[in-house]
């Protein structure tokens, strides 16, 4: 195959790579039909119905750009969270702004500091950017927030990226631990604080709106795809110190947003009944993935996201061949890509009637690889 021949270095030398592989693709590879769609850490409740009511009521309105400066969503979210508008930055999900982050803060060459199985699309755009990626192991399935600190300090890294709670291990550090880590980080270092399960975690585990908002070296990233169940919308935000996000003005897309995605983010973020509702779901949901997962002698680990991460007692080989089997029967889930956290399969809280179809499949699937 013949590529044009202008390409920089840089991305002439990586490869193509798409971080996770989806269940349409996974259906035409394998020719197999998608029954159970358990694997995405979407929502399978979906929207609150006055969502679907204000997506189609605005409807007629698609033929327009959106507000390129996002106001009437930065104004929501800085009554939502007690804020002001200057502190929020709107991006096409939280991918969209790593991606922005990483552009505006790395050169090529430069280190980067995460946790060795973490988040992979922000490393694909730190490798896009050209930058180093140094990694620390998980400790006991938590990232270790020594270890990340200790190697922002021997590398001098300009950016370092933590998630609470946790993908793809499901875990959390308290609000205290993570407010002392980002005090106690270089201000010539960059924090990004993903939290995009932070409507799923329990109770002290989010620092507050306000514990860190003066410090512009920290950008909190959250997102509308998980809970409010608005994954095909893309929408993000960032929270961070005016001048901070004032930055992704500079190289932002801006008319990226879609106008409906912003019509609906707006009406999800007013229904917080719902919103109170699907959280308890997923609650459910992941005991009843755990109580399947124990009755398999396989074990749960604690869970402060819309999945559960399994371990399954071996090694990635034996997690890949479930994860396998499990399409066989139509179930959908993903699993971790880095030992030894790969010993582990990963299912998203779904319908029960998806879950169902884990329940009858799990044991066909692990009868017939031992």
């Amino acid at each position: 195959m013949t590529a044009f021949s202008r390409f920089t270095p840089l991305s002439a030398s990586l490869p193509a790579t798409v971080p996770f592989v989806g269940p349409e693709a996974i259906e035409r590879q394998r020719g197999l039909a998608v029954r159970a769609r358990i694997g995405a850490n979407e929502s399978g409740f979906g929207p609150a119905p006055s969502v679907l009511a204000r997506i189609a009521e605005k409807s007629g309105e698609i033929w327009k750009y959106n507000d390129p400066e996002n106001n009437a969503l930065k104004v929501a979210l800085a009554a939502h969270l007690g804020l002001k508008p200057e502190n929020f930055v709107i991006g096409e999900g939280i991918d969209d702004l790593l991606g922005l982050i990483v552009r505006l803060v790395i050169e090529p060459g430069m280190p980067v500091v995460t946790s060795l199985g973490a988040y992979p699309t922000f490393n694909f755009h730190v490798n896009g950017f050209g930058g180093r990626l140094v990694t620390a192991p998980y400790r006991d399935d938590r990232e270790d927030l020594d270890a990340l600190l200790a190697l922002v300090k021997t590398e001098d890294a300009p950016l370092v990226y933590f998630a609470n709670p946790d993908n793809p291990m499901g875990s959390w550090w308290d609000s205290d631990s993570i407010v002392a880590f980002a005090r106690a980080l270089p201000s010539t270092t960059l924090l990004i604080l993903d939290e995009a399960y932070s409507e799923t975690a329990p109770e002290g585990s989010i620092p507050s709106a306000d514990a860190l908002i003066d410090l512009p070296n920290v950008i909190r990233t959250r997102t509308f795809s998980k809970a409010y169940g608005l994954a095909g919308a893309r929408v993000g935000y960032g929270i961070g110190t005016p001048g901070t996000v004032s930055a992704f003005d500079k190289i932002r897309n801006h008319f990226g947003m879609p106008r409906l995605s912003t019509e609906a983010a707006l009406a999800a973020l007013a229904d917080q009944g719902y919103l109170d509702d699907v959280v308890g779901r997923i609650k459910a949901a992941r005991d009843r993935i755990a109580s399947i997962a124990s009755a398999n002698g396989l074990s749960p680990l604690p869970s402060a996201t819309n999945f559960v991460a399994i371990d399954c007692g071996r090694d990635g080989v034996y997690a890949r061949a479930i994860v396998d089997g499990l399409m066989e029967h139509g179930v959908f889930i993903r699993m971790p890509g880095v030992a030894p956290l790969n010993r582990c399969i990963r299912v998203s809280a779904g319908l029960p009637e998806d879950l169902d179809l884990f329940e009858a499949a799990l044991p066909k699937v692990l009868k017939a690889l031992n």
